[in-house]
Order: C-alpha cells, then sequence, then structure tokens
C-alpha cells in the first residue's frame, strides 16, 4: 500500500481540470510528500506524467481501482523543481482549418483512443500522448506537424517533446478540439 500525504478528487473531470486542480494541491504539499490524485478521464494518465516530467515532480505511477485512477505524484524540493513552460509556436483553430487542404501538413491527434474514436479533424494521426516517445518514428523529423488535443495542454507538451527530439516544424493548435468548429470524423 502506499502511503498518501495528501488526496485530491478529480473524479469526473475532464482535461484540462485534473492538472489544474494537481497544479494547485501541489502547493499545498511539503517536499518529498506523496499526493493522490483520483480521477476517471482515462488521459490524465499520460497528462500527470507529461507535467511531472516538465515540473521536475516524480511521478511515481497509477493504479486503478474500477473506474477510478490513483495517481501518486512526489513533490519535488526546490532544487528539483523546473519552471514549467509553455511551448512558444502556437496556431489558433481557425488558422488551422485556412491551411487544410491548401498546405501539406500533418495534424497529429495526442487525445486518447475515444476521444479520437468520437470526433476528429479528418485525416488527423492519432499517437496519444503517453504513446509519443515510443512511436516518434512514424512522423518525419521535416513535416509541417501540427499538434492537437482537446484543449490545448497535451498538445502543448507533445509539441515541447518532437522539438527537443529535433522536430523542426511543430505547432500547437489552441484551443483544441473542444471548441473546434470546422469539418470532422468519427468512426
Amino acid at each position: 500500500m502506499i502511503k498518501t500525504d495528501h488526496v485530491l478528487d478529480a473524479k469526473g473531470l475532464a482535461c484540462p481540470m485534473p492538472i489544474v486542480k494537481t497544479k494547485k494541491a501541489i502547493g499545498e504539499v511539503d517536499p518529498g510528500q506523496v499526493l493522490e490524485i483520483q480521477a476517471t478521464d482515462k488521459g490524465s494518465t499520460a497528462d500527470l506524467q507529461a507535467w511531472a516530467k516538465s515540473t521536475g515532480h516524480q511521478y511515481l505511477g497509477t493504479k486503478e481501482e474500477g473506474d477510478v485512477l490513483k495517481h501518486y505524484l512526489r513533490k519535488a524540493s526546490e532544487a528539483e523543481t523546473k519552471e514549467e513552460s509553455s511551448y512558444p509556436h502556437v496556431i489558433n483553430n481557425d488558422e488551422l482549418k485556412t491551411k487544410l487542404g491548401n498546405e501539406d501538413i500533418v495534424v497529429l491527434d495526442v487525445r486518447e483512443p475515444a476521444e479520437y474514436a468520437f470526433s476528429r479533424i479528418p485525416g488527423a494521426k492519432s499517437i496519444p500522448l503517453g504513446e509519443l516517445e515510443e512511436r516518434m518514428s512514424e512522423l518525419n523529423e521535416e513535416d509541417n506537424i501540427h499538434v492537437v488535443c482537446r484543449t490545448g495542454n497535451r498538445s502543448d507538451r507533445a509539441a515541447q517533446i518532437l522539438s527537443e527530439k529535433g522536430y523542426k516544424n511543430v505547432l500547437n493548435v489552441v484551443p483544441g478540439m473542444s471548441k473546434w468548429d470546422g469539418e470532422t470524423e468519427n468512426d
């Protein structure tokens, strides 16, 4: 059994709210203590892993109990903490709509498979954020990659990862699918 110092209830919340609440809750935790985040959003696993990696906090793991995901984070000390940054190269939904069909671009959807199945930009390639590092070989470093998720948070982290790995033409699409009013397809 994992000893936790604080518990955050994020059940029933969709991206980006589990991360928003985690950012606030981690401020109430002392360095070295463990925060348990209870969530039902399947995307929260990849979101919390990526957020922990980008901020220096330690992602300890996740346990599934029925429909509830229990995520465990150890708060970093001041020396371990990194300044959280945002990917600087962004494009809005309207700009992406203009480019679709007119330019040679790759739309990379980093949402979870269920989100992708129900509504996606036609032709978008699905690589969930949690699988991105092991599936990068499916992308060409020279392509114009436009990364989309539900709200721009997961896609921000994905764009940072791609850029760090040498992908040169990467844009984060904001606000993403939550406000997308262009054409969509589904399974």
